[in-house]
Formats: C-alpha cells, sequence, structure tokens
C-alpha cells in the first residue's frame, strides 16, 4: 500500500484500526480482570490459613494463562493463515468473552472447596488460547491495511489496547468499589467487573463480524499463495525458524518482562512488599497507565523514522539499568507514603514499556511473510509476553519470599531485559522497509 492515502482510504484504515482495537482493548480487558483482582481472588478460591501461600496460588493460576498463550497462538495462527484474519480473532473474542463471564459466576472455595479452584484454572486456561490468537489477529490485521513508512504509526494503537484494557479494568474495579463499599466488594461485588465484560464483548464482535477480510490475505489466497501447513513453513523450514527463534530472544522475551514489570510486579510489590492499601496502589497504576499510554504512539511512530531495533533494545538497555534504582526509590517513598512520586516511578516503568511494545507490532508484522506472518508471528510473541512475561509476577514474588529480599523479585526482569538487548544487538535485524515481503 502507497505512503499516500486520499480521504476515503484514510478513512476506511481509521475504522480497521478503531473497529480491530476496540475488541483487543476488552479482550485485554477480560485477561487483565484477574490479575487485578489477585489479592481479592486469593481469599475466594484458595484455603485462608496461609495467606502467602493463597496468594502464590492465585499468581500461579494467573500465569496458567500466559503458559498456553502460545498453544493458543498456534491453533489461532493456523486458522488465521488457512482460513482467514477476521474468523480467528471473532472465534477468540467469543472464547474470551464467555470465559470470562463464566468467572464472575464461579462458587467459591468456601461452597465447593478445591473443585471452585479446577473451575477457575480451567477458566483461565480458555482465556489464555483465546488471547494467544487476538493479538496476532488485531496486529497484523491493522498492519496489512496500513500505508508503507507508517506501519509504526498506525500499528502502536494496537499496542496501547493492553494498557488501556488494564486502565480499564483498574477504572471498573474501583468504581464498583466506591459504589457497594470495600465489604460487599471483597464478599461479592468482584464478580460485576467479570460479568459486565459480556456486554463489552457482544458490541465488539457485532462491529468486528461486519469487518472484511484483509486485503493482503485475501490476495494471496486469490493468487493460491496461501500454505496448507503453516506451522511446518514457519517452524521447520531453517530460515523461517531462525527468524522465530531471534524474534524471540532477541526483542520480544525482553519486551514482555518489562511490560509485565511495569505494570503487574509494579502493582505486587506495592501492595505486597510496600504494604500499601488496594485502593491506593490502583489509583497509583491508574494515574500512570493514564499519562504513559499515549507514549506507544510516540515510540511507534518514531520507528517509522529511525528503525524498530535501537527503540525495542535500547528500551530493554535503559530498563535493566534502571529498575534497581526504581524500586529502591518505591520503598523510600512507600513509608512515608508519598503517591507523586510513586506514580512518577512507575509511570517512568510504564515509558520503559512502551518503548519496547510501541514498535514490537510492526517489527513482526514486518518480519516475516504474508503466507506464514499469523502463525510466525504469534508463537514467539506468546511465548516471550506469555512465559517470560506473564511468569514475572510469579517468579518476582516466590523470590522475595524464599529469600527475604525485598529486591530479589527484579532481579529476573534485569537479567531478561539485559540478555534480550545483547541478542539482539548482534543478531537482530532492523525490520523498517519500504513494502511486506510476500
Amino acid at each position: 500500500m502507497h505512503q499516500n492515502m486520499n480521504p476515503k482510504e484514510r478513512r476506511a484504515l481509521w475504522k480497521v484500526i478503531g473497529a480491530s482495537s476496540a475488541g483487543t482493548l476488552i479482550e485485554w480487558y477480560d485477561f487483565f480482570i484477574f490479575g487485578a483482582l489477585a489479592t481479592i481472588i486469593s481469599n475466594q478460591f484458595f484455603p485462608k490459613e496461609n495467606e502467602t501461600t493463597a496468594f502464590l496460588s492465585t499468581l500461579a493460576v494467573f500465569a496458567t494463562g500466559f503458559i498456553i498463550r502460545p498453544l493458543g497462538a498456534i491453533v489461532f495462527g493456523w486458522v488465521g493463515d488457512v482460513v482467514g484474519r477476521k474468523v480467528s480473532f471473532l472465534l477468540t473474542l467469543l472464547l474470551m468473552g464467555g470465559s470470562t463471564f463464566a468467572i464472575g459466576l464461579l462458587p467459591t472455595y468456601e461452597s465447593w472447596g478445591v473443585w471452585a479452584t479446577v473451575l477457575l484454572v480451567v477458566l483461565r486456561l480458555v482465556q489464555g488460547l483465546a488471547i494467544g490468537g487476538e493479538y496476532g489477529g488485531a496486529a497484523i490485521y491493522v498492519a496489512e491495511h496500513s500505508p508503507d513508512g507508517k506501519r509504526g504509526f498506525y500499528t502502536s494503537f494496537i499496542q496501547t489496547t493492553a494498557s488501556i484494557g488494564l486502565f480499564a479494568s483498574l477504572g471498573v474495579i474501583m468504581v464498583t468499589r466506591n459504589v457497594l463499599g470495600d465489604a460487599v466488594f471483597d464478599d461479592w461485588g468482584w464478580r460485576v467487573p467479570f460479568l459486565l465484560s459480556i456486554v463489552l464483548v457482544l458490541l465488539s464482535y457485532y462491529i468486528r463480524i461486519r469487518m472484511s477480510e484483509s486485503p493482503l490475505f485475501a490476495k494471496a489466497k486469490s493468487e493460491g499463495r496461501l500454505v496448507k501447513n503453516p506451522l511446518k513453513e514457519s517452524f521447520v523450514r531453517p530460515e523461517n525458524r531462525r527468524l522465530v527463534i531471534l524474534s524471540l530472544f532477541g526483542a520480544i522475551m525482553g519486551q514482555g518482562v518489562i511490560w509485565y514489570t511495569g505494570q503487574f510486579y509494579a502493582m505486587f510489590f506495592l501492595q505486597k512488599v510496600a504494604g500499601i492499601d488496594f485502593t491506593t496502589t490502583n489509583h497509583i497504576i491508574a494515574f500512570a497507565l493514564l499519562i504513559g499510554t499515549p507514549f506507544y504512539v510516540f515510540f511507534g511512530s518514531l520507528s517509522d523514522r529511525i528503525g524498530r531495533k535501537p527503540i525495542i533494545l535500547g528500551g530493554c538497555l535503559i530498563a535493566g539499568l534502571l529498575y534497581l534504582p526504581i524500586y529502591q526509590g518505591m520503598m523510600y517513598f512507600a513509608n512515608p507514603l508519598n503517591v507523586p512520586m510513586l506514580v512518577v516511578l512507575v509511570f517512568t516503568q510504564i515509558v520503559l514499556a512502551t518503548m519496547v511494545y510501541g514498535p514490537m507490532a510492526a517489527f513482526l508484522v514486518e518480519l516475516f511473510p504474508t503466507r506464514i506472518r499469523y502463525t510466525s508471528m504469534s508463537l514467539p510473541y506468546h511465548i516471550g509476553n506469555g512465559v517470560f512475561g506473564g511468569l514475572v509476577p510469579f517468579i518476582s514474588s516466590m523470590l522475595v519470599a524464599k529469600t527475604g529480599n525485598i529486591y530479589a523479585g527484579i532481579a529476573y526482569p534485569i537479567t531478561i531485559a539485559l540478555l534480550t538487548a545483547l541478542i539482539g544487538f548482534l543478531c537482530l535485524r532492523e525490520t523498517r522497509q519500504g513494502s511486506f515481503a510476500d
């Protein structure tokens, strides 16, 4: 697609971005409610005798949704490359919405015992499968509609949806808690954010069902260039397998860890280590997200001019160097409580997340050819984010609990961030280019 678009083409592109972003935002909202309510869910679905064990168990359940994401990437990547982009992200939307709504209806551990926990894990796994197919579909759909030379800018709006989804989940939680009161919310009001999501999911489905297929996929299909086995071509052919491996260890691994450190581990650290109450912590994270989210678009647009590689790897390097002083500062300003400074420190982490995540969609879609793009980019993305990134809260919290050192938790993200910067610098090529490879 050429860089110069007429007004009609520009309006059509913004419609595509709006529809794709709305659905992806809702799916992230659904996925993140669980994490935002982890401290409350631990009391609802696990024995209350040992608070630390219950919390770590909840984080482990939270992590299952991330660990299963690569499988969702394989399944829905195949659907996206063989059947179509549109079909894949319609299916993921319905799976996510249905499982989130069902979590809001689950009986508690007190009522059903371990079966309540089992059902929670099953629904969390369904959520992970769904999100494993969602991101790739939305990012590719926007990228394959975008003009050359502006792909980083337009795909960055998809990147904002994860943070906006977290922000929306925190907002709904805070409003519901204020309306119902703390006691009622902790008793049964926590269900409301889960149940409300079904309305947004159905609305998004209505918007998406009216969208047409991606033009590049439709063209490849009409010309008979689709592959029958995208899994084989993506992961067996040496040249494609090499790209998958390099994209994972030289970019996505660090991006996933930095994103989840800045937005989830920071939340758990403030609550569990620094001892700040649930409501104040959510306000800190929400304010930081509000002022930090526009930087996704800034760095996505900047990557159109200077390249994806220097921004992504620069973010990894800076994060690896700054995490220890940032978390030392968080402890310092937690007692006595200094909310503005804590917002600044969390905001700094979110800006680092926007550096590594803002250009990521453009980087990935440009790395792989159209016929295997969905499968090839989705698997490394969800291993990097789902496994390396999604395990940050659990691994970091466990390190603190095991060692008794309140800063031990950041050893994991520091190591991964610096390792990614090194591998990416030595092995990655710049993907910013004039047009897609077929």
